[in-house]
């Protein structure tokens, strides 16, 4: 008897061991029904091939990749970097997963994306890359068309075009490449959709398009992003404070130049603006080339109200010591002319009177014609800048990969 059960367990652990599928040992998902392509694959050999490239005969295997970018932030202009969120769309024939329909009738397997052949993607630009899906699936219809979808979160380098900052638009460029294939085998025909939904971004999205770099030694496709700035908030941190400043300083300038409230108005300015600018230096871009044309500005700013400040401080000095030189010098009596005790002279304090209105009218007559002056060359710097802002474009240098002799991408 106990011979008798020890036969019959044998046969039932024999019977189980050969009634599980070939394709488990595979690592494949188990399905509803046998997978015809890979049901007699027996031999290591025969498993490893279905893991290389599709042959499309003496053609490159067409790749059709659809981008969908769903978002796009933290663009971040100091560091240029920005963030955004895309979902990959690949699809490409492979004729030795298709299977007859009608024996089998299934209209869609979806696979492990390792059991198969998948085209390896290396972004160029990537600080880093967050893979939503750490196993995605591939699904395979009977004609042998693959699906793959791939979501992905990346930080990525953009060259900022900041001249006109912040009304500025720049070009970002998200290079993909399929590093362990060759020109020769692998083809990208991509397309790009827009899925961003909400606007309420400092940086929005004007325009996509996507295209295939000529003379590649590897397969690539880039994604081009129309960055464009719409912070108003700012135009009102930066510009606003700028022109008031600048009203402000022309309305010390009608203060009397004898009043030291003056000398102490414009150096109270210049000491605001000095922090000010320091702390506006720190939080605008800058550049190797193409600076932020708002640079310039400010730093004009700060040379018209540091000669504005030296103006008062110097016509109000020379005031004041031609007031002393008036009062230390005593008025000499006319010649020929007696004083009589009865009849006193002219008063000293007249010609020092006189000496200190001279002076007065002349400080004045300067410090009115500096006025004038400024105020005009204040309006033009303004109109200039204007000008500069509407029409000035700038050429950026070229990338030290470019420039160099044997720089830039690799090429055939």
């Amino acid at each position: 008897l106990l011979m008798a059960l020890r036969l019959l367990l044998h046969v039932a652990v024999l019977r189980l061991g050969t009634t599980r599928p070939l394709v488990q040992g595979l690592g494949f998902r188990e399905p509803a029904v046998a997978w015809p392509s890979f049901f007699h694959l027996n031999s290591p050999l025969e498993v490893q091939e279905t893991r290389q490239i599709p042959k499309n005969g003496s053609a490159p295997l067409l790749v059709d990749v659809q981008v969908f970018v769903s978002n796009v932030f933290n663009v971040d202009i100091l560091r240029y970097t920005m963030s955004s969120m895309l979902l990959l769309r690949l699809s490409w024939l492979d004729t030795r997963l298709a299977w007859n329909g009608s024996v089998y009738p299934r209209r869609m397997v979806t696979l492990p994306w390792g059991s198969l052949w998948t085209p390896g993607l290396t972004l160029q630009e990537a600080l880093w890359v967050d893979w939503q899906n750490q196993s995605p699936q591939a699904r395979v219809d009977p004609d042998g068309h693959v699906e793959l979808y791939l979501a992905l979160t990346t930080e990525t380098n953009c060259d900022f075009e900041l001249l006109h900052f912040p009304r500025d638009q720049s070009d970002c460029t998200l290079s993909f490449y399929a590093l362990s294939n060759t020109a020769m085998e692998l083809e990208f025909q991509p397309h790009v959709v827009n899925e961003i939904v909400s606007v309420k971004r400092e940086y929005v999205v004007r325009d996509l398009k996507t295209q295939v770099p000529p003379q590649q030694l590897v397969p690539c496709f880039q994604v081009t992003l129309r960055l464009q700035n719409t912070a108003l908030k700012a135009i009102l941190a930066l510009l606003v404070p700028g022109e008031a400043l600048l009203l402000a300083d022309m309305c010390g300038g009608l203060l009397p130049l004898q009043a030291t409230e003056r000398t102490a108005y414009k150096v109270t300015l210049l000491l605001g603006y000095l922090v000010f600018h320091s702390s506006l230096v720190q939080a605008l871009p800058s550049s190797s080339s193409c600076n932020p044309l708002l640079i310039y500005y400010f730093t004009v700013l700060l040379l018209l109200l540091f000669i504005s400040t030296m103006e008062t401080v110097l016509l109000a000095g020379l005031l004041a010591r031609g007031h002393l030189r008036a009062k230390s010098s005593p008025s000499p009596a006319p010649r020929g002319e007696r004083q009589d005790p009865g009849h006193p002279g002219p008063n000293p304090e007249e010609a020092p009177r006189g000496v200190k209105g001279s002076w007065s009218s002349w400080a004045e007559a300067a410090d009115h014609t500096f006025f004038l002056v400024y105020v005009a060359g204040m309006v033009c710097s303004q109109f200039v800048f204007a000008g500069l802002w509407m029409w000035a474009t700038c050429k950026s240098d070229p990338a030290p990969g470019e420039a160099a002799p044997h720089g830039g991408q690799p090429r055939l």
